[in-house]
Parts: C-alpha cells; structure tokens; sequence
C-alpha cells in the first residue's frame, strides 16, 4: 500500500504520467495519450485535443497505450502510440500521430477500427478550449459549406450549440498572435463545456442531432485530423516555470452561505449511526431525498426524522414523483407519508422523474411531464409550512436546458458533478473555476430568486446521460462513477474548499456538500467498496472533508471577506469575518509543495491549522482536529500537495 497516495487521492492507483514537450514557442503536456494545456509563450491556446471513445452511457474510458515513441529536437517534436479502448460492446484500436514543429504548427491524426460491430455515442478527436483568453473574445468560424463568420464567445452558458457545422476556427490566444483549428475527417460542432462544469468549450465530430448510441461496424475505419496553426508575431521562447502565489485580502461583502450534507434513501439507517458526529459538524440543514417509483419510498422518512431531532439541522426534502398520476395525488401521497412520520421540513423541492434525464438541443421532453405551475401548486398545497425549492435535483446542464418561471418558487437549486466528461486530477481540481461561471449564469437565469446548489459530488450519484453510473470497483480515476475515492483524501478537502470559496464569492444562500456517510460520506463507516487505510486503521472515525465542512458550517452567517489569488489552478481562498477574527483558508489544488504570500492581513494575533500529509492520521481520528492552531506570525505559509489550511487573526 502506498501510504502516501492513500492520503493525498483515497487510492493507490498511480496518477498518469506527464511529459511535457516543445516545439520553439509552442509547450504541450502529453498524458494518457492526449496533448494538454497546449501554450504559445505564456498564453493557453488549446485547453486539450484528443481521441476520445464513449460509450454507449457516455462514459470515457483511458486508453492503454502501447508503442509509444517520442522524438524531440530543436525543431520540434512528434509522438507516435497505438491506442486501445474497452467498453462493454468491445474494443476500438486506433494509431495516432502528433507533430509540432516550432514554426508554429500541431498536426494531430489518428486511424482506427473497433475490432468487432461497436456501439459508442462519440468516436473521435475532441478539442477542449479554454475559458480564460476565449470567453467574451472574437472567433472565426468556418463552416462546412466554405462560408466564413464572425462570432463572440458566449460569457453566459449557452444551453445549445454555439457553433455548429464547423470545419476551421480562428481566435487570438495572445496579442498579436492567432490559432486556427482545422478539422477533417467528418462535421464538427462546439458545445458549452461549462454546463457540465467542465472548464471549458469543446469542439467535436458528429453533430448531437444525429442518433446516438450509433453503431461502427467491424472494421469500419475512422480517419480524422487536427491541425492548430499559429500565425502573426509568435513569442520567441515558450513558457516559464511558476512560483509562489499570492492571495491578497479585500474587504467584507455580503454573508457566508449554509452548509448542509445530502442523504439518500439508501444510506438514511447509516447516517442515524453518525448523527453525533453531523451534528459536531455544525450544518445547517440535511438533504433527504425520497422516490416515489421506488417500492417502500416511505421507509426512509422514520430515519429522516430521527436524524433530524438528533442532530439539530433542518431538512430539505427532495421528493422524486413518477409522473403517472396528476402531481396533487402524487405529492399528496408524498405528504401523507410524510406528517405519518412526524417529520417537519423546512423546505420541498419536487421533480417529475422524466426531468431526471437529459435532453440534447433538438430533443424533445417527453410528453405528459408535470409542468412546473403544476408541481409548485401541489407541492404548497401539501407542505403548508415549508418553503418551496425549484429547479433540478439533476445538474446544471438540465436547469440551463429547462428554465424555470420566474417568481414561481421560494428558491431555484441545481447540483454538479466534477466527473461527468474527465476524471483526472487536474480536470477535476478545473471544474471549480467552472462552479464560479455557472453561479454567475444562473443568477442572470433567476433574477433575485434565492440560489442553493447542490448535492453536489466529485463522483455522480446517478447518471442524467445514460442506463447506470459506472463501475469502479479497483477504486480508480473513472467518468460517471459514483465512488471516487479521492473524496476520501486530502484532494476531496481542497477540492470541497475550493467549490465553498466559489459558492461564498457568488452569494448563494447554502450549499449542501458530501453526505454524513457512504462514497460522499464525511464520516468514515464500512461500505461494500474498499478503502484503503481507514478499513484496517483503529480509531478512523472521519475523513479530510470533514474538517472542510465543520470548518464551514460554522461560518453560516458570518461576514464574507473578499479574497483573490493569483493564480486560482493552484491554489483557492476562501475568508470571512467573525466577531473581531478573520479567518482565512487556503487550499493547494496540485500534488506539488506551493509557497503562498499573504496579502493584506489584518494585525493580531494569529493561529494556523494545517491539513496535510503529516497531520492526516491524527485528522482521521480526531473530528475536532481542526478547531486548533498554532502560533503564527509571517506572512507567507508553505502549503504540501492538496494541502488546507486555516489562518486566524483576532485584533
């Protein structure tokens, strides 16, 4: 076992290997067979471009490569690999090629065949653009027919397409430098990533009005090409290593949101077992979800309301109808059952099952869904007393593509999920400056409504886009999984941090995070899934995230201090004043040791309390581990890989 992995990613599996490679001006990190955070000087031209297989859930998986040779000189480099992928319909191999040369050109092609008749939802080159340099910029687009256009890049997230037929694109990464994008091999179209808090726009073959699953014969060949070409005054040297961070404190703004933890039927008899230790967390309010298609919905209520009276907090219960029957008997039947078990929420939120699923631009809702008039009616009528929640219990995605009225419900809500495309580190840790962009379009979707957000996972706990969620049971990095287990580690404490920071910088009014136990879990507790360390660790009671949430919770309410950091893909902040203390977090997003300057500090007296690799194991057993710190004084502070900390200055 490797101890180490254990506590920074909750598995052992190794992370893929990086190699980075330049050509002259232009810098690529090869990984997993695709070329990454592809830079002209210092400037993120291309966010990734590779050869993707999803299958017939739209799940991703890693291809194993083989025969990989690398050539790098002066003048540029070229990668060559065979590639395998495996899903449950069979196998796809392909041969792939990429060339640079320091002229200013990538050159990208692939050749492949499915080995046997292969059912996937998208095979072929798929191009990820980066948020920062190109939302809100010009680009050209040049279509299939040869016609020519200028367009914006959509700052508030589109719910269709905003490029479609697309054969070239043209944008200005850098001053006086332009990228063109040239596609062959079949039609291309652009989508906004950031639906699926993704960071970013992506750029794919076969338009989504085709039919999907669709089949690729045995031996059918799929040939495509990519090819960036950068033109103008090109830089003359690529990209400097980073240094140090610095995080400047502004001043107090608004207040800091809610904090809540979900539960789901299946786990509501466990969370009764850890409601002291979610009651020590100090949230606010617990997400209890019920299923009217599911025989014996009710059962889960009695444990609700147990949990409820022991821990203090107040329930949201989110009540799934079936749609077979008018939403007043459905719901009715709902509250009957609910008043049965003496359980009183604070606040509902309804949705027909259909709204569960995702439909693509050009997709039709089936009919007959209850609409939305319909269910905030029913749902009054029956909880008198609560307040009335609208929007998705599924992602963003779905609110964006089915907005509520306005003025209809007391609040609007949405979950995320950071696995629904990637699940590799680094995407994962991208999609929290997504959180942000999604808070800021659906304020512009809902006026003034309320916002809460969440449940809200790295892993998915059902799958809007396909039959079932993946498997994972080596407990690995996998798209659409519903066990991640670097919830686990130190990487789900930065990365909870992170989305909290995003969630009090946008002014939401709560946000429900993790769960009191299962594979969102705050506390630890036996699953059928492995653990590694705390399944065979005396006294494991609970996990890094933990600390987050208790940290936090505790927070609701108090004043929200303004906090930047220059450089948000390796580090996040998060502050708020309390009484005569500001408290400041930070969080390390990358598995590297990085020095951070503090900007703008307080005087006083001051603490800090450090999560990390050396302090996990008395973290693990210890749930009050982070109510303490040590005397500090500077104005700098060292952070370890995926590493939290906490900052307190009274004065």
């Amino acid at each position: 076992m490797n101890t180490q992995a254990i506590k920074l990613f909750g598995t052992d599996e190794p992370a893929p290997t990086q190699r980075l490679l330049t050509a002259g001006p232009i810098t690529a990190t090869l990984e997993d067979g695709q070329l990454r955070w592809i830079r002209i000087g210092d400037a993120e031209a291309v966010r990734a471009i590779g050869f993707l297989v999803r299958d017939r859930n739209w799940s991703t998986p890693t291809p194993e490569v083989s025969d990989l040779t690398v050539k790098e000189t002066r003048g540029g480099f070229k990668v060559a690999f065979d590639a395998l992928w495996r899903t449950a319909d069979g196998t796809f191999s392909a041969r792939l090629s990429y060339t640079a040369k320091a002229s200013g050109t990538l050159t990208c092609e692939a050749v492949g065949a499915p080995a046997q008749d292969f059912q996937t939802c998208r095979t072929g080159f798929v191009i990820l653009h980066p948020l920062k340099g190109f939302v809100g910029k010009p680009v050209t687009i040049e279509h299939a027919d040869g016609s020519v256009a200028t367009s914006t890049v959509p700052e508030e997230i589109v719910p269709d397409q905003p490029f479609l037929l697309v054969r070239a694109m043209t944008h200005s990464p850098l001053r006086g430098v332009k990228a063109e994008l040239r596609m062959e091999g079949d039609t291309w179209e652009t989508e906004d990533h950031r639906n699926w808090t993704d960071a970013s726009f992506k750029t794919y073959s076969r338009p989504l009005s085709l039919p999907y699953p669709y089949p690729i014969a045995k031996g059918e060949e799929v040939r495509q090409s990519v090819t960036l070409t950068f033109t103008g005054k090109l830089p003359k040297a690529p990209a400097e290593g980073s240094g140090p961070v610095t995080v400047k404190l502004g001043e107090a703004s608004g207040k800091m949101p809610r904090i809540g933890v979900s539960v789901l039927p299946e786990d509501a008899r466990a969370a009764v077992r850890v409601a002291p230790l979610v009651k020590a967390a100090g949230v606010q309010h617990i997400n209890c979800r019920i299923d009217l298609r599911d025989r014996g919905w009710d059962k889960p209520l009695g444990d609700y309301a147990k949990l409820a009276k022991e821990t203090g907090a107040e329930v949201v219960l989110e009540i799934i109808i079936p749609g077979d029957d008018t939403p007043a008997r459905e719901i009715g039947a709902a509250g009957k059952a609910v008043r049965a078990a003496k359980l009183k929420p604070a606040a509902v939120v309804v949705t027909p099952a259909a709204d569960l699923k995702s439909y693509p631009p050009g997709t039709p809702h089936p009919d007959g869904i209850p609409t939305w008039e319909a269910v905030a009616s029913a749902t009054r009528r029956t909880f008198r007393t609560a307040r009335i929640g609208g929007g998705m219990l599924s992602n963003f995605t779905e609110l964006n593509r089915k907005r509520p009225p306005n003025k209809l419900f007391d609040f609007i809500t949405h979950r995320t999920s950071a696995t629904v495309h990637a699940a590799d580190d680094r995407s994962v840790m991208e999609t929290l400056e997504a959180v942000g962009q999604i808070i800021h379009s659906t304020r512009a979707i809902i006026g003034k409504t309320p916002y809460r957000i969440g449940p809200s996972h790295i892993g998915n706990s059902f799958n809007p886009y396909g039959a079932a969620v993946s498997e994972n049971p080596n407990g690995g990095r996998v798209t659409m999984a519903r066990v991640d287990p670097r919830h686990r580690g130190l990487f789900g404490a930065a990365w909870h941090l992170g989305y909290l920071g995003q969630v009090a910088d946008g002014g939401l009014e709560a946000a429900t995070m993790a769960s009191p136990v299962g594979e969102f879990g705050i506390a630890y507790a036996k699953q059928k899934h492995a653990q590694p360390w705390f399944d065979t660790t005396r006294g494991a009671k609970v996990y890094p995230v933990y600390h987050v949430i208790r940290g936090i919770a505790g927070a609701a309410g108090a004043r929200h201090v303004g906090a930047v950091s220059a450089d948000t893909d390796r580090v996040r902040v998060l502050a708020w004043k309390k009484g005569k203390t500001t408290h400041v977090w930070l969080a390390s997003l990358r598995d590297e040791t990085v020095d951070v300057k503090l900007r703008g500090l307080p005087k006083g007296k001051a603490t800090l309390m450090m999560l990390d690799a050396e302090s996990f194991e008395a973290a693990a057993r210890d749930p009050s581990f982070g109510d303490v710190g040590e005397p500090f004084k500077g104005s700098s502070v060292t952070l370890g890989p995926f590493a939290v900390a906490r900052l307190d200055i009274t004065g």
